[in-house]
């Protein structure tokens, strides 16, 4: 049985403490937050839950096993950092921290203390997600040329990080886990409109040192929610769709095919045998066992501190995350380079 304990009751922190509270593993959840109304609401949600005072009777009380931290992405470093040295086990929520070396420094400490380092990352605890890297680690999907994101909406404007921080920390870890690759250029272009400063809409390319691309559009100046990731392989191409109601995810086997591109020019009888055709063949659903993530990630947690595994978004997944964000950042200040 685990006494856990939760840094922040904002826009996501409900979603967390609803989860947890669930969890048999877990006899005791206290949360704290700087806002009275939001401790008031968390009350109301879960009678039974307790409310601290202040965030340094948390971490100081040595009863408590593991600290979650929902506070604004400014604040991950130093309040992760202050728990791992108190000895807790920590799950942030993402971003790990906003510079590298914040990052690598947590990622230290928890090793240092043999403490589970966990990042929010909570895409990857969705069915759906798992079951695009299975399709392409089976290599049904053929070679993978390249994979396009696009995460938009209207609103939640966040004023403390530009929407790349804000939004693309679940792109960058999506499209990490599938591929299993780390990206060796990365470039950004964004816009700016409503705060100076704050990029409302970001464009981010990543390419591989396979010959994999990826690009990522996140927006907070979009008509419609869209939440897709679409993959295309040299065999069959994959769209996956977070906001559908039922086809999660949609196989095309559909490409473009080389006809006898590779055979020597002396054997050539036309140009025929040098030309490229389109395939369409059929589209296939396939069903998905869906279980909420974010129940899938908190439970996670838990069952990684009891028997001592390492997270799926352990802090190492978390840093390389970072990284890629912090080069796109530093491409967005220096005019896209």
């Amino acid at each position: 049985m685990l006494k856990l304990a939760q840094l922040g009751a904002g826009y996501w922190g409900p979603n967390l403490v609803r989860n947890f509270v669930q969890l048999s593993e877990v006899s005791e959840f206290l949360v704290c937050d700087v806002d009275r109304n939001r401790l008031e609401r968390i009350r109301r949600l879960h009678p039974g839950i307790k409310l601290a005072g202040s965030e340094d009777e948390l971490l100081n009380d040595p009863e408590i096993d593991a600290v979650v931290i929902a506070i604004p992405a400014a604040l991950h470093y130093e309040y992760a950092r202050r728990a791992l040295i108190a000895g807790k086990h920590v799950l942030v929520e993402k971003p790990l921290a906003l510079k590298k070396e914040e990052a690598e420094d947590l990622v230290r400490l928890a090793e240092e203390n043999k403490r589970v380092l966990m990042v929010g990352h909570v895409f990857l605890y969705n069915a759906a997600v798992r079951k695009v890297k299975e399709y392409i680690e089976s290599g049904q999907l053929g070679d993978i040329y390249y994979i396009m994101s696009q995460r938009l909406s209207l609103g939640q404007v966040r004023q403390d990080v530009n929407v790349m921080w804000n939004l693309a920390p679940h792109d960058v870890s999506i499209i990490l886990y599938c591929l299993n690759e780390t990206p060796c250029r990365v470039t950004a272009k964004g816009l700016t409109f409503l705060q100076n400063g704050i990029e409302d809409v970001v464009f981010m390319n990543l390419e591989f040192p396979s010959g994999r691309a990826a690009h990522i559009h996140v927006s907070w100046l979009d008509p419609s929610k869209t939440r897709k990731t679409v993959v295309v392989g040299s065999q069959k191409m994959l769209v996956y769709d977070d906001v559908a109601p039922d086809a999660k995810i949609i196989i095309y086997d559909k490409g473009i095919d080389k006809k006898n591109i590779m055979r020597p020019l002396p054997e050539v009888e036309d140009f025929g045998q040098f030309q490229l055709y389109q395939r369409i063949g059929d589209i296939h659903i396939p069903k998905i066992e869906f279980e909420e993530p974010l129940r899938v990630e908190c439970r996670h947690f838990v069952n990684c501190i009891i028997d001592g595994s390492k997270p799926l978004t352990d802090g190492r997944h978390g840093l390389q995350v970072v990284d890629v964000l912090v080069q796109a950042q530093a491409s967005l200040k220096a005019g896209s380079k």
